[in-house]
């Protein structure tokens, strides 16, 4: 069965930073493709970062770029989001979510979430 637990969330000021963890269990971690969403109230999921698992490139949302960084440490199983310079727009929920391409069929899998709130 496969997990994917987040972390690192919480209540940061406007300008501060954050990282957020996910550890990945029962899931080919090296061979998924892994990435961040968020989810404000009101508001659909949207994608914030995502790295492959074929060469660990990165892409991100305009909104997020040059502030966020994602990484994965495989030996680890786990992903990261690092994010700097934090604006009140940044607050929601944050999901993990992990990709499988297997035999064409695309497996997606997603954490609980891990709720992140800047103010001051």
């Amino acid at each position: 069965q496969v997990q994917l637990v987040e972390s690192g969330g919480g209540l940061v000021q406007p300008g501060g930073s954050l990282r957020l963890s996910c550890a990945a269990s029962g899931l080919t971690f090296s061979r998924a493709a892994m990435s961040w969403y968020r989810q404000s109230p009101g508001k659909e999921r949207e994608l914030v970062a995502t790295i492959t698992s074929v060469d660990d490139s990165t892409n991100y949302a305009d909104s997020v770029k040059g502030r966020f960084t994602i990484s994965r440490d495989n030996a680890k199983n786990t992903v990261y989001l690092q994010m700097n310079s934090l604006k009140p727009e940044d607050t929601a929920v944050y999901y993990c979510h992990g990709r499988r391409v297997f035999i064409g069929l695309k497996y997606d899998y997603w954490g609980q979430g891990t709720q992140v709130t800047v103010s001051s």
